[in-house]
């Protein structure tokens, strides 16, 4: 069985990019779902998960931002 990943170990989620963050959580999910953690380690793994999503929601939004901001300036400019 391997190690738990200590926080200390974990990237700081504010500098991850939406595919590491994706990814961490796709895993973080497959592990809670075993259901044979303790405890602790799932509240912690529940938590960086929801703060995994946040970042991939974060992501999306800027990127809709952004979006949204072209279509506008494509339009402005067939007019």
């Amino acid at each position: 069985m391997t190690e738990p990943t200590t926080q200390q170990d974990q990237p700081d989620i504010s500098t991850l990019s939406y595919e590491q963050a994706r990814e961490e959580l796709v895993m973080t999910v497959k592990r809670l779902e075993t259901g044979n953690l303790p405890l602790e380690e799932s509240l912690q793994l529940w938590e960086r998960g929801e703060a995994l999503a946040d970042r991939c929601q974060s992501w999306l939004n800027g990127a809709r931002e952004r979006l949204d901001k072209a279509r506008e300036e494509t339009s402005d400019d067939a007019e």
